[in-house]
């Protein structure tokens, strides 16, 4: 085991930082001397045990071939003996990390400050300037692929390195153009990719003009270090033109501007490519943003199929005009009249694909490291039907800051399905990003019920933290004798569920918003009970895309043989299944085996109901074949 430790030599006042490992005595279990690896890569020190209780540091030198061999040098074996080198160390590189860890893959990371969020979970943290060229060069020579968690970095120092015969993923030539905003949209615009219209801006009749041709509000953005909301200004009239271009620092810091984009959701859709130029996607999200900053992810987005299929046939096209494989985020907007327009890409992880941790196959981290070292790609798709990832940001500066962040984890602690990850940063300020917490379930509603428990401090409550996965409905509580078999079914099957009335002639508008926001709120199956003209069962079917089973309940007259007919007998294209006159049983029955496609408990469960239904059937066979007749009926 490695541990850490700072000593000061006599006669000096340089603190070094040092790692020491204890060799020990095999039969006595004691050590037997400490080997120290040294911030200096040349000096390597060895001392004996008794030296410790000398009042001054005495340490003996040693040539580097007489040090045993550190266990992080020897070979891991993992997925890929190819050494991943990423330029900086903040949350992503540290994730990358957590990634590479679960598949034996060794990453070594460069970012300037010592104690970076990756630095503990890396195999090697080289401190120094990812975009100083020396530092760049020294460093890739102990990698064998670059990659990046942030793109302002010496592009010019990655193309020299590629001529090298360094291997880069993506390509330099990729980050050249993403690391300026403009040659982004142009490379973007010669490709067919929709884009807001843009164009460059060199002095302050350029961009007087540019609002002349594109109107107010009008977009103004730095061309270069924009992230965040960091870059952007947005000025509603020519009067505020000169102030906006003055907060993004003048016009020698080199802008463009953008028309304003009547965007009602900001979407992204992450995308991985393989050295081979094999393309996945993963689900469209959603991301919104406060002050430009990302607040809160959706997964997948509530947008119409159409709107998804599309987004994603943008971002495949977009992500396909670069070079270079690894993990893409592509932010888009989607406007009012459906327009998917690309809004800018980041070839890396990105915040929009946090929740991927938890609620996809395969994370963007690890399909990144499968990306960049050439191992076949993972399963982009979702394991869970929702996710909501949330990012904790500082509230407060320095401890008030990592206290308020604590009582949110401490919440978030409390919530089933949530995760918490915190990114380790030593100082704490105002709307830094300093973890995030995703949290998984049956829906978004229910997701974004438990988040403002963590967000907002709300209770906790078995309502609020399991939602119902059937909802049994009917239209009058005359109903409910019937339906109450259905209720006793689900629970004896242990299934979550609801009992409501909804009357499709009593209450017409709430029977609509109810079938229009079930799936919303992660109900997987409708039990819907009816007597008479039994309109409901059909009416619900027409509003919501989840399966409705019908139940006719006898009325006083017809003996419910018109709530039957009325159920099956509906119009090609409204499907609802049905049971017997009054056997709500039966249809919790088949509620469970439509649930149990997905879910091996409930399919284990329906064949231990199956079995013992059989052996009650058996039981009963042998009582009248031993006691005849008249004894089993005179004993019932």
């Amino acid at each position: 085991m490695l541990h850490s430790a700072r000593a000061v030599l006599p006669g000096h006042t340089t603190t070094l930082g040092f790692t020491f490992k204890p060799s020990y005595y095999p039969s006595t279990n004691t050590a037997s001397s400490f080997t120290f690896y040294m911030d200096q890569p040349n000096l390597i020190l060895k001392m004996k045990p008794k030296q410790f209780q000398h009042p001054h540091l005495s340490c003996q030198a040693l040539p580097q071939d007489a040090v045993p061999q550190r266990n992080d040098e020897l070979p891991v074996h993992g997925l890929s003996e190819m050494v991943v080198g990423v330029l900086g160390g903040g949350q992503l590189g540290r994730m990358l990390c957590q990634a590479a860890s679960q598949m034996g893959i060794k990453v070594m990371v460069l970012d300037p400050q010592e104690n970076c969020p990756a630095s503990s979970l890396s195999y090697h943290h080289m401190v120094g300037s990812f975009d100083d060229s020396a530092t760049v060069e020294k460093f890739a020579k102990r990698c064998g692929v670059l990659t990046f968690e942030i793109e302002h970095v010496d592009v010019a120092t990655l193309e020299k390195l590629e001529k090298q015969g360094v291997e880069c993923q993506p390509k330099a030539s990729t980050i050249r153009i993403i690391q300026d905003k403009y040659l982004q949209k142009v490379h973007f615009s010669q490709h067919g990719i929709p884009l807001p219209e843009f164009m460059q801006i060199e002095d302050l009749e350029g961009v007087k003009k540019a609002g002349g041709l594109f109107g107010y509000p009008l977009m103004i953005k730095s061309r270069r270090l924009a992230y965040d909301g960091r870059g952007n200004a947005i000025a509603k009239s020519e009067e505020e033109l000169p102030s906006a271009v003055d907060a993004l620092g003048g016009f020698r810091r080199g802008l463009y501007v953008e028309k304003w984009a009547p965007f009602v959701k900001e979407l992204a859709v992450i995308v991985v490519k393989g050295r081979d130029n094999y393309v996945l996607c993963y689900p469209v999200v959603e991301t919104i943003h406060r002050d430009s900053i990302c607040h809160t992810i959706k997964a997948p987005a509530d947008v119409k199929c159409k709107i998804r299929d599309h987004a994603t046939e943008v971002a495949s096209n977009a992500v396909n005009s670069l070079k270079g494989a690894g993990v893409f985020a592509v932010e888009l907007f989607l406007t009012k009249d459906g327009q998917i327009l690309l809004n800018g890409v980041a070839p890396r992880p990105h915040n929009s694909g946090h929740h991927t941790i938890e609620s996809c196959y395969t994370s963007q981290y690890e399909n990144h490291l499968r990306a960049v070292v050439g191992l076949p790609l993972g399963d982009p798709s979702m394991k869970t039907p929702a996710a909501v990832m949330y990012n904790v940001l500082g509230e407060e500066e320095g401890e008030l800051g990592f206290q308020l962040a604590h009582q949110l984890i401490k919440r978030a602690l409390t919530i089933p399905g949530a995760t918490f990850h915190w990114y380790d940063k030593p100082e704490m300020r105002k709307q830094r990003k300093m973890g995030h917490i995703t949290i998984v379930g049956p829906s978004l509603g229910n997701i974004e019920s438990n988040l403002a428990i963590i967000v907002e401090g709300k209770r906790l409550n078995d309502k609020t933290a399991v939602a119902p996965r059937v909802s049994i409905i009917m239209g009058s509580d005359s109903d409910l004798p019937v339906m109450k078999s259905a209720a006793e079914t689900l629970e004896m099957f242990g299934v979550s569920h609801e009992v409501l009335i909804v009357s499709a002639h009593r209450t017409p508008e709430f029977m609509f918003s109810y079938a229009k926001s079930a799936d919303k709120r992660g109900i997987q199956v409708i039990i819907a009970g009816a007597g008479s003209a039994a309109h409901l069962p059909g009416m619900v079917a027409a509003l919501t895309p989840l399966p409705v089973i019908g139940v006719p309940v006898r009325a006083s007259t017809l003996n419910g043989i018109d709530s039957l007919l009325s159920i099956v007998q509906m119009p090609r294209g409204i499907p609802v299944a049905t049971v017997a006159i009054n056997n709500a049983t039966n249809a919790a029955l088949l509620a469970v085996r439509v649930l149990g496609v997905s879910d091996e408990n409930l399919r284990s469960r329906m064949r231990q109901y199956q079995e013992e239904e059989k052996e009650i059937v058996l039981r009963k066979g042998d009582k009248l074949e031993n006691h005849g007749w008249e004894s089993y009926l005179n004993n019932d």
